[in-house]
């Protein structure tokens, strides 16, 4: 079973899933999730965990994303992309430079942003995008998102192209919606590209056809990231091979059990080898229990 993460270019016309069934089917293997959807006609960085890498999915899915977007105002639509039915369309004649920027600009910090109804957020167990393709709209809660910056690329109205850094959980379509109602022309997106996800770029992101022509020619572990990789700014500590099971079995591990000592501080993370080096997981310090305790175990005990 490959271990890893690899990051894919999802391309044009496939969802997130798409992506994952395609992969089971190019690596042989089912163990395999997505770290955050992208809708079908967005493209972009899509970061794939795989084998015992998918306890990883709900930590990437938490990471900051950057985007570009191109905004289409003066048409309102009820997916709040251009695939949707045209609800209205007004005219952008009218609007200038300086308010258009002044407007943008001013979505940089927290915000509210109210889900869109097309979405794969759940409200008692479905899917808000299946209820809304039966005429169905229930009522969401707005939530916090933060806008670290956006720069505008270009303005050639009705189109504007601009990059968006954001946090988790932001909805690109619903802040251009909400941005063309707020200049008062409607707008929707018209184009999505993801260009960077955590640490995961687009300059190193693979299309499934790379990645099954790696697979064949035997260098796909050129390209697949480790998972301890991701935990790179942590110190590491080695567990003597007499305390293995102590560690495989997510027991609480005493400093005197580390082939090495080393000074650390209440509630401080640490990674965990084996004296194989291989990565065991991720653990934190109790100093009144003065043991080192599981927070997240990467490992398969069927190793030795």
């Amino acid at each position: 079973m490959i271990n890893g993460i690899i990051n894919i270019y999802k391309e044009k016309g496939y969802t997130s899933h798409d992506v994952v069934a395609k992969l089971r089917g190019i690596l042989g293997q089912k163990k395999i999730g997505h770290t955050g959807t992208l809708d079908p006609d967005a493209e972009g960085v899509l970061p794939v965990c795989l084998g015992r890498a998918t306890r990883l999915c709900d930590m990437l899915t938490e990471k900051n994303k950057i985007y570009e977007a191109v905004l289409l105002l003066g048409k309102t639509t009820d997916t709040q992309d251009i695939t949707g039915r045209v609800l209205e369309e007004r005219d952008t004649s009218s609007l200038t430079e300086s308010y258009i920027k002044e407007c943008i600009q001013g979505y940089i910090g927290e915000y509210e942003q109210l889900p869109p109804m097309y979405s794969a957020l759940k409200v008692k167990g479905r899917k808000l995008y299946e209820l809304a393709r039966e005429g169905i709209e229930v009522e969401r809660k707005k939530r916090l998102v933060q806008i670290f910056d956006i720069t505008i690329d270009r303005i050639e109205l009705p189109r504007i192209s601009m990059e968006v850094k954001c946090s988790k959980g932001t909805y690109i379509r619903t802040l251009c919606h909400d941005i063309g109602q707020d200049l008062g022309a409607g707008g929707c997106m018209e184009a999505l590209l993801r260009t960077k996800v955590g640490r995961f770029e687009l300059k190193d992101s693979l299309r499934l056809a790379q990645v099954e022509n790696l697979k064949e020619t035997g260098k796909l572990s050129e390209v697949i990231v480790p998972t301890d990789a991701m935990f790179s700014e942590l110190p590491s500590l080695t567990v003597a091979d007499e305390y293995w099971t102590y560690a495989c079995n997510g027991n609480p591990l005493k400093p005197e059990y580390m082939t090495k000592k080393k000074t650390v501080s209440e509630g401080e993370r640490v990674r965990i080898y084996d004296e194989e080096k291989t990565f065991i997981g991720i653990y934190h310090y109790n100093i009144s229990k003065g043991e080192y305790r599981l927070g997240k175990m990467f490992f398969s005990p069927s190793k030795k």
